[in-house]
Order: structure tokens, then C-alpha cells, then sequence
């Protein structure tokens, strides 16, 4: 997990919160998503989040795949 030098918040269990992950490229997720993902108890992604967005999420996080291809 990053250590991050800013004060940014501690999510509490049940709360929900939704944040896109860009073109893809891990360099502009923005601080507070990349909070929330290491965070995260469970996180519902699609086809859209790359592969190093995934491999900042914590090894305890759920993930549950939701898909979103055409066809």
C-alpha cells in the first residue's frame, strides 16, 4: 500500500463510493480514488479499469467483475 503525505479520509463500513478510473492510466487516478481503493472493502469494476488500477486494491478487497462489452 502507498503511503500518501496528505490527511485524506478514513472511510467508514458502509459507505459507497464511486469514482471512474479515466482513460486507464494509473498516473491520473486522483488521490482520493486511489484512497478509496486501497480502502475498499468490495469493489464492483467493469471491463474499463486496467489491470495496474486493480493492483492497487487491497489483497482482503472483494471484487466482483460487472462486465460492460458490447455484444
Amino acid at each position: 500500500m502507498l503511503s500518501l503525505p496528505i490527511d485524506l479520509p478514513k472511510f467508514e463500513s458502509g459507505w459507497v463510493w464511486l469514482s471512474g478510473a479515466g482513460p486507464g492510466d494509473t498516473g491520473l487516478l486522483t488521490l482520493h480514488a486511489l484512497n478509496a481503493l486501497q480502502q475498499a472493502d468490495v469493489l464492483v469494476y467493469d471491463a474499463l479499469v486496467g489491470e495496474e488500477i486493480l493492483k492497487l486494491v487491497s489483497s482482503e478487497c472483494d471484487m466482483l467483475y460487472a462486465g460492460k462489452r458490447g455484444g
